[in-house]
């Protein structure tokens, strides 16, 4: 078979595949990708703000019983819920940096700000843990009378029930935007829920007489959180360290398999700036083709990628010819004369 006969099926693969354009428009310019940036920075920051006003809220509510009540494990809750309305603060500077455009400073933009955030949300919760634990344990040591005591667990519910619709809208909306930082931020809300708990159960406790109950209670939370505190660490640790999910790296490699003229994939990598991909590939294609052909064989690659994986924001495709038998490899070569 010739070379014009085998990339007669290819030219017909491309063909149909912009006419599918012509039907559904697709745009990959800077433009488009600048735009989606900006939706999910813009979504970040709704989500960010509006949390804020309810745990600010539910901050001011149980300070008013703090006033009244004098309870200690209260106040702790309160000083909680207050430290995890702050913590929007750092991700919402981080999310307006990921807005800057890239420069000949920062190359790759500001994206990476985010991951600085959830590193200030991890010592967060861990400042959280170690303030119940202590409030804990001087309670163990110092037991103390509580009063007005259905105030006390009225509190306590309000605080849960905020902290835990902040934590399910922080968590699915920082999924939804891969924002690793905005999910740790709401795992840090939940533990901040549990603390109420613990609050509630401790009164419960003391309205049955049992005067340890709250600080037994509260060394059962501090556990909690600090179990919460270590899948905060793996989600923030693993986006610093460039960890993917495999199964978006499965999908790069099965659309780019799909691409007429691609006859490998030699390498693939992908990395978490912000809360969008990056894409770099290194794909084998007929050593007989023209620059030219290599070239829109890379970039229906390109397309085909950011098609199919989500949140991708760019693609860098590298075409290399693949080795004609019996010929050194030009890889192997370069890297000899290297050393």
């Amino acid at each position: 078979m010739s070379h014009d006969q085998h990339g007669h099926p290819h030219r017909w693969a491309r063909l149909r595949h912009r006419a599918g354009h012509l039907l559904t428009p697709h745009s990959h310019t800077a433009a488009d990708r600048t735009d989606r940036a900006l939706e999910a920075s813009a979504k970040g920051m709704r989500t960010l703000w509006t949390s804020l006003a309810v745990l600010g809220v539910t901050a001011a509510a149980q300070l008013a019983v703090v006033v009244l009540s004098g309870s200690v494990a209260l106040l702790g809750d309160t000083v909680h819920n207050a430290a995890d309305a702050l913590t929007a603060l750092p991700l919402g500077v981080a999310f307006v940096l990921g807005r800057r455009a890239a420069n000949r400073r920062f190359t790759y933009g500001y994206g990476r700000a985010e991951d600085l955030a959830g590193l200030v949300i991890v010592l967060t919760i861990t400042a959280s843990a170690a303030f119940a634990a202590w409030t804990a344990v001087d309670r163990l040591l110092n037991p103390r009378e509580i009063s007005y005591l259905p105030a006390v667990a009225a509190a306590a519910v309000i605080g849960f029930l905020g902290n835990e619709w902040v934590a399910r809208y922080r968590v699915r909306v920082g999924r939804e935007i891969g924002s690793a930082a905005l999910v740790a931020d709401g795992l840090h809300a939940r533990t901040d829920g549990f603390t109420s708990l613990a609050v509630l159960l401790g009164a419960g406790g003391a309205a049955l007489g049992w005067r340890l109950a709250d600080p037994i209670v509260g060394l059962v939370i501090t556990a909690a959180i600090l179990l919460v505190l270590r899948d905060a660490c793996r989600e923030v640790f693993r986006r610093i360290m460039d960890a993917v999910d495999p199964a978006l790296v499965d999908t790069a490699e099965h659309a780019l398999e799909r691409v007429p003229g691609v006859r490998a994939v030699s390498e693939l990598r992908l990395r978490w700036i912000g809360h969008h991909l990056r894409a770099e590939v290194a794909i084998v294609v007929d050593g007989e083709l023209t620059v030219r052909a290599a070239h829109q064989v890379a970039v229906d690659a390109e397309h085909a990628l950011l098609h199919a994986v989500p949140r991708l924001a760019a693609a860098l495709v590298h075409a290399d010819p693949a080795p004609v038998p019996g010929a050194p490899d030009p890889h192997v070569v370069l890297a000899h004369h290297l050393t």
